[in-house]
This record gives C-alpha cells, structure tokens and sequence, in this order.
C-alpha cells in the first residue's frame, strides 16, 4: 500500500499494519525490518505529533544501537542500510526523492559525491552517510563501532 500524505496523527491506532507500515514508508524508508520495529507502536502508543512518533522510533533504534545482542545490532544495520546513498539516482520514498532531487550534481560534482560516499562506506562498512532531523537523538547517528564484529 501507497499512501500519498499522512493521516491525522490520532487515526493512527485504529489503521490496519499495512497502512501503518506505508506511514513509516513515507517518513522513512520503505525497510521491511523497521515495520517489523515499529509497526505496533504505532497502534499501540498515541502521539500529538509526527515529531512525537519520529523521535519515538528513534528511540526504538538507540535502544537497539546500545544493545550487546549482535541480531540486534544486524537488525539495525538493516535499518539504516535502507537509506539511499547520497546523490542515488534510484529511491523509494518521496522524502528522499526530494533529498536526492537537490544532490543531483553533473561532472565533477557528481564523481565528488561518489567519491565520498564510497571513502565513508569503507570507513563504515554496512552503513551510509544520511542526514537525520534534529528531532532524533544523536546516539541515532552513531550506532555501529567501525571496529566491532559487524564491520
């Protein structure tokens, strides 16, 4: 399912998981592993805000970022793995579409961007350089130790 803009935030407990899934779709990136995270919370805690809903989900991946398990840690990866790379031409959700519209650089600013991308995803390998809103916490951002058994 395809939702083209988001519902009153107070609806959201009575729709079905797959409407819910399709609202973490559009605020995030469609990820298969995130529905599985946060499709219950969304029916089962009432937000006044998406802010609200957005920093609880963040919440759920730093819970997940500060844990020993290393499924946990995998699941996580795969989180954050459904982000575009920068500058991606091909992209799912409208939100990065319009994040990659104004990253479509020619030439050498193109090649630039490649470049960066790939130096950051040999530093990190399994994750990719994204913006987050302020709204996250920052721990959102640094979750996997380059270092750990994950790398």
């Amino acid at each position: 399912m395809t939702l083209k803009e988001l519902p009153a935030i107070s609806t959201l407990p009575t729709l079905s998981a797959t409407e819910r899934a399709a609202i973490l779709d559009i605020l995030f990136e469609p990820c298969t592993p995130l529905h599985t995270l946060s499709v219950e919370l969304l029916r089962t805690t009432e937000f006044a805000t998406y802010s609200d809903l957005i920093a609880s989900v963040g919440m759920q991946l730093t819970e997940l970022s500060e844990s020993s398990s290393t499924s946990d840690m995998q699941w996580l990866e795969a989180i954050l793995s459904a982000h575009p790379r920068l500058g991606a031409k091909k992209v799912e959700s409208v939100q990065s579409q319009d994040e990659q519209a104004q990253l479509q650089g020619q030439g050498p600013e193109a090649a630039q961007l490649s470049a960066l991308n790939e130096e950051y995803e040999r530093t990190y390998p399994g994750l990719r350089y994204m913006w987050a809103p302020p709204i996250l916490p920052i721990s959102f951002l640094i979750v996997i130790d380059p270092n750990s058994a994950l790398s």
